[in-house]
């Protein structure tokens, strides 16, 4: 005699636990157009069969009946025991595609999942635009088994994206009926503000290479600068052999490379009442000088009221992104407290602001008493226009 096969409670509880609440879930249902007939033939069917006794239409009466009751029990079980998992880049803008991919498992231990539809569903307490914007079809998923699909997701906004909420649908088995469920995922995403070029911004870029200058550096760059002493730590590829003989001690080419110029960037958070949109116009435009520096590996020096950070490779980039996507803007009456320069030495200066009197087509400073004061007189203004 054989032992009998374990639930899946006794393997595992939680199991159970999730196979229960997937049962308990709301499902929708919305009659199809072939449902809408099926429909239609019963109704003729048990019409003609209870005013004709005839014995066989009972019967087939009885058998497209169960065959209904059959088809929703199907397509409820293949909606039971399903487990979403989304994984998303380490990094992603609002506005962009970025790529993704979607988790769907399969918790039954026998029972496969068949004709699966998944797509986005509009938040329930913010009501943000979906970020799947196309559907994914699964034909197929067996029971204890996971099935991968590659999507491409879009955040509507900048800020924390906290709430991803899902439509499961399936017509299985006969069409009749469309049934759905809504799954929600709770995880943080930090979406950075989209970096789009905008008017200007070459003009804006233009400033921020002023100031390059030649340096050496060893074993960077193609115009050779000198030949120097071995020290310890040197790549032993960078060792001229010829003069090495020569002397009778290793030594190192060097070459130069162009070194480039350092950037102060303020973001002034004060805002007019009611100028929320120029506000986000101008994080938006900031975060792309930003990330074009953080390509060109340049140094940036960034302020702001209450943040300021130093940022040369690029992981401190990114904490510069991350504060730009989590700002929020200030009411303009609030004194200019924190807008301090904070490099003593020339470099390329760049002012944000969402002050309507701010003017980037002539360059003029916001407010240039507080400016000069700040040892920000001289800086190029970015507006909102």
């Amino acid at each position: 005699m054989t032992p009998a096969p374990s639930t899946p409670a006794e393997d595992d509880p939680r199991l159970a636990t999730k196979v229960r609440s997937a049962f308990r879930r709301h499902v929708g249902y919305r009659v199809t157009g072939g449902g809408l007939l099926y429909f239609a033939a019963c109704l003729v069917v048990g019409f003609a069969s209870f005013f004709t006794a005839n014995n066989l239409l009972f019967l087939v009466f009885s058998a497209m009946l169960a065959t209904l009751l059959v088809s929703g029990f199907l397509s409820r079980l293949m909606l039971s025991g399903l487990e979403l998992e989304l994984l998303l880049p380490e990094h992603v803008w609002a506005r962009t595609a970025a790529p993704a991919c979607i988790r769907l498992r399969n918790l039954k231990r026998l029972t496969p999942s068949f004709s699966l539809e998944l797509s986005g569903q509009r938040g329930n307490l913010s009501d943000e635009a979906p970020i799947l914007t196309a559907p994914v079809y699964f034909p197929i998923i067996p029971g204890r088994t996971t099935v991968e699909a590659s999507v491409e997701v879009t955040f509507p906004q900048r800020g924390r994206h906290k709430e991803n909420v899902f439509l499961i649908a399936t017509r299985f088995p006969f069409g009749f009926l469309r049934k759905t469920t809504t799954i929600e995922l709770q995880r943080e995403t930090v979406v950075y503000p989209t970096p789009e070029p905008f008017p200007g911004a070459a003009e804006i870029l233009a400033r921020a290479a002023a100031g390059e200058a030649e340096t050496a550096a060893l074993g960077i760059g193609r115009d050779f600068y000198r030949v120097r002493p071995y020290v310890s730590g040197d790549n032993a590829r960078h060792i001229d052999w010829k003069s090495s003989a020569h002397t009778g001690a290793p030594h190192v080419r060097e070459f130069s490379r162009e070194e480039q110029g350092e950037v102060e960037v303020l973001l002034d958070r004060r805002t007019d009442p009611g100028s929320s949109r120029r506000f986000e116009i101008t994080v938006e435009r900031c975060a792309f000088l930003v990330s074009h520096l953080a390509s060109g590996y340049r140094k940036l020096s960034f302020s702001s009221q209450g943040f300021t950070n130093t940022a040369a490779d690029e992981d401190e980039f990114y904490v510069i992104l991350r504060y730009l996507a989590l700002v929020e803007p200030l009411i303009a009456v609030t004194s200019s407290a924190g807008m301090e320069s904070i490099r003593d030495v020339g470099c390329a200066r760049i002012v944000f602001s969402s002050r309507a009197d701010a003017n980037s087509a002539s360059g003029d400073s916001l407010d240039p008493e507080a400016l000069r004061r700040n040892e920000w007189d001289g800086a190029y203004l970015v507006g909102p226009v």
